[in-house]
């Protein structure tokens, strides 16, 4: 019988990856990625998908088998309904335990405690918001659903559009239906949730010495995908690569461009600390000093944590 599942999340930077992997080798497990931005073939740099290989249609990390990542062309859409349907499927079938790794909340609490009872899309209204600039939406979603707007960022058109498309639909405000399931606690019987609890400042500079050592790569990623794609790709819409466009553009100074990635990266973080607080039965990893992330130390701490709640 295979066990419950583990679910590793965590804000951006806080190494949920790496985590995730050492667990993955001490109990022979493999992994569910639980990123929206790591699907994509090639921006693996600026989404800090782990290097892996192919091998007979599966993506394997230093030997780990590694679901839901480098798989998905940048022009094409995917959203919480696809990886649900994906992640049920690899669930099913599995012969190993799994562990979810990312930090992607809403696809976690969508998959684990049901999809929300939204409105479906509609092609003619999504037409019609595609007219406008995203400054002109994201006002307009501050000024309808001002909720939504403060946990979605500006540049994330799709997601902007959704809650838009949600509350114009509903004549209620998309953070206010989401809320009806959204505080939905994933139970222990359905996974076993850790999360890597960073102090606030430790992980604001371990996103600034990562985005740093990613930068200049990431400009070089994103060009070879716009000599392809081209700027309307939906996987270039992500934090990192629009301002890595710009400055390609010339329209944004690396200085700046870095700047500028680092802020919205630690504003992310926010967001998604935000998020994981609504968990009360979440298991917390504290790091509150670079030494505290021992990942042997902290594998065996989640190991030690499952049996006690399973007996």
């Amino acid at each position: 019988m295979i066990p419950r599942p583990f679910i590793i999340a965590g804000p951006t930077a806080s190494g949920k990856t790496d985590l995730a992997l050492a667990l993955a080798k001490k109990i022979d497990g493999e992994i569910i990625s639980v990123d929206s931005r790591q699907i994509y073939k090639g921006l693996n740099i600026g989404t800090a998908c782990p290097k892996g290989i192919w091998q007979d249609n599966n993506f394997y990390v230093e030997g780990i088998k590694y679901y839901l990542a480098d798989f998905l062309p940048i022009d094409k859409k995917f959203d919480v309904s696809a990886f649900s349907d994906k992640a049920q499927k690899i669930e099913k079938d599995a012969k190993k335990p799994l562990i979810f790794a990312g930090g992607t909340g809403l696809y976690l609490q969508s998959y684990f405690c049901g999809m929300d009872n939204l409105p479906p899309a509609d092609e003619t209204l999504r037409k019609k918001l595609s007219q406008k600039t995203k400054a002109e939406l994201y006002s307009e979603l501050k000024k309808l659903d001002p909720e939504s707007a403060k946990t979605i960022p500006e540049g994330n058109l799709h997601r902007v559009m959704r809650a838009l498309e949600i509350t114009l639909l509903s004549g209620k405000p998309a953070s206010s239906l989401r809320k009806q399931t959204g505080a939905k606690e994933i139970p222990f019987e359905r996974a076993l949730f850790f999360y890597i609890n960073w102090d606030k400042e430790l992980l604001n500079k371990r996103i600034e010495k990562r985005t740093k050592q990613i930068f200049e790569p990431m400009i070089e990623e994103a060009r070879e995908a716009l000599k392809v794609f081209g700027k309307t790709a939906c996987g270039l819409n992500t934090l990192g690569y629009a301002q890595a466009i710009q400055v390609l553009e010339d329209k944004l100074s690396r200085q700046d461009a870095l700047e500028k990635i680092i802020i919205l990266t630690r504003q992310y973080a926010k967001r998604q600390r935000t998020w994981f607080r609504r968990y009360k039965n979440i298991i917390s990893l504290d790091i509150k000093e670079e030494s505290d992330f021992n990942i042997p130390v902290l594998c065996q701490k989640i190991i030690d944590a499952s049996k006690t709640i399973l007996g």
